[in-house]
């Protein structure tokens, strides 16, 4: 077996509430996303996506790397790590500059992002993106190649993606310290969204709702864009919580019967099928387990899922997602593989709601398939796709304040009047 060329492998790190996954892969000579290996561990030094514990986070992220590249047979150095917590915002920042008529030259583009460069100005934020999304000529929106055309006036709009800065300095230092460059910290939303959402999708407009370990985020897309972005702090480990206290089990057993007899649906069936209860207490091993029905499980766990979805919808509204009825909501976060979460959510909200999995990646393990991975397969599109940043012509440490927000609120008119 060949041995992968440096220059083409991507190591992406997701460090979630609940797991560290480690996602090895190669570029291919046609533009392929090859899989070579991945990696998992317990995550115990995070909370609600904050990094509680720097030693034993270190020590999930280092396990998590090096089972990666036992598997794919080679050594890494850097990775692109994924940020999931609270504190992000999305905003536009839009800048012109007067061409006088002639020719767009790569040095009038080139000064124009000069210039949106220096409109991001310091507001206590760290920016994880400052990208170029498209331009205009003469008040006209929407241009992706400017290069060549005539113009009075040329224009951009930068998508700015930042967060608070202390938390992005640990997860930094936190992965520095297990030995490994950080290529990029990519903001969670960015990153599944190039993971599960098509790019006809993100045009039209869709919610992209993350249902984490201890965070659930809600992400807008519209025009091919971030446009909103709203954090929810809690997820699928209170559920779990929840039955542990409700039935006085240990986390383990609890997330064990979340797992295989949990459901957001209910049946007839329900009723009459029985679970068995490990007790909590050691004294208690030796005696007989509990039992409960189903539909007693279920309930506790529909208990805590109304109220979550009662956050996402009243998000949902706050971001401006309405319009019509068929507008989509797609599902993906390690909480949403919940048996009949889908067909819930799609009652609850009134609106299509489908899975958001990983694809695009050839060999990806059917363990890394599912809807809990799609930050990680997204982190590898990411770094695949070359993007662009304003950073690379910045300060590392740029903070950022948005300017002319015009843009995100025609985009929000839009999700709002059906557009």
């Amino acid at each position: 077996m060949a041995q992968p060329r440096p220059d083409r492998l991507i190591t992406a790190l997701d460090i979630g509430s609940w797991k560290v996954s480690a996602l090895i892969a190669e570029r291919g000579e046609e533009g392929e996303i090859n899989v070579l290996g991945t990696g998992q561990r317990e995550s115990k030094g995070v909370r609600r996506g904050y990094i509680a514990d720097m030693d034993a986070t270190e020590r999930s992220v280092r396990e998590a790397v090096e089972q990666a590249e036992r598997i794919a047979g080679t050594n890494i150095e850097d990775v692109w790590v994924s940020f999931s917590a609270g504190g992000l915002v999305s905003n536009l920042a839009s800048v012109e500059v007067e061409l006088g008529g002639h020719r767009v030259e790569q040095e009038d583009i080139d000064n124009l992002l000069t210039h949106g460069r220096n409109a991001i100005d310091p507001e206590g934020r760290m920016v994880l993106h400052a990208q170029p999304t498209l331009y205009t000529l003469d008040g006209l929106k929407g241009v992706k190649k400017p290069l060549g055309l005539h113009a009075d006036t040329l224009g951009v709009d930068i998508h700015v993606v930042a967060a608070d800065g202390s938390p992005v300095r640990n997860l930094d230092l936190c992965v520095r310290s297990a030995h490994l460059e950080v290529k990029s910290i990519i903001a969670s939303p960015v990153a599944t969204g190039m993971a599960c959402l098509s790019d006809e999708e993100r045009e039209l407009g869709v919610a992209l709702v993350e249902i984490g370990a201890g965070l659930t985020n809600v992400s807008l897309f519209a025009g091919g864009m971030l446009v909103g972005l709203a954090s929810i702090p809690f997820g699928s480990a209170d559920i779990t919580d929840d039955i542990a206290s409700a039935f006085g089990t240990r986390r383990q057993q609890a997330e064990r019967m979340k797992c295989f007899y949990g459901s957001a649906t209910t049946s007839p069936r329900d009723n009459h099928d029985m679970i068995e209860v490990a007790p909590m207490s050691s004294e208690d091993d030796a005696g007989e387990a509990g039992r409960i029905t189903r539909a007693q499980l279920i309930s506790v766990i529909r208990q805590r899922l109304d109220h979550l979805v009662g956050e996402i919808a009243r998000e949902l509204k706050e971001l401006g997602f309405g319009g019509p009825v068929g507008r989509q909501v797609v599902l993906t976060g390690g909480g949403a593989e919940l048996k009949g979460l889908a067909d819930y959510m799609q009652g609850a909200l009134g609106r299509a709601v489908r899975l958001g999995r990983p694809r695009g990646l050839n060999g990806l393990p059917e363990a890394h398939s599912g809807t809990g991975f799609a930050t990680l397969a997204g982190l590898i599109h990411y770094a695949a796709s070359d993007p662009m940043d304003l950073r690379s012509i910045a300060s590392d440490q740029m903070v950022t304040r948005a300017a002319g927000g015009g843009l995100i609120k025609r985009l929000m008119a839009a999700f709002r009047y059906g557009y």
